[in-house]
């Protein structure tokens, strides 16, 4: 896992895009947000935390449903702008249900 990453929080207002991706498949999962909280919050505990803009609170993703997203990996673009983060699922990461948040299968 890489240890030091460099984000600029500062570019997107406190908030870089995280594009969530499975450590065996390579599918993209998810989108969310992390702030430098969720950041530190997910490189401390091993479980995906994000930044909800809806509801202006860290959430870690499975707290609730139990499918947890175990971090693999994660990394900066280019531009220290979006990170890449390489997960194992526990189960769906969409909450309707399905394997991705655009309605694919995980396989």
């Amino acid at each position: 896992m890489t240890g030091n990453i460099t984000v600029d929080f500062e570019k997107g207002g406190g908030l870089v895009p995280a594009i969530i991706q499975d450590a065996v498949t390579k599918n993209v999962l998810m989108l969310g947000y992390m702030n430098e909280e969720s950041l530190q919050k997910t490189l401390k505990t091993g479980k995906v935390t994000f930044w909800s803009r809806s509801r202006n609170e860290l959430w870690t993703k499975g707290e609730t449903s139990g499918h947890f997203l175990d971090l693999v990996d994660i990394k900066a673009d280019c531009d220290n702008d979006t990170l890449l983060v390489k997960v194992n699922p526990h189960g769906p990461t969409c909450h309707t249900g399905t394997d991705t948040c655009w309605g694919e299968e995980n396989k």
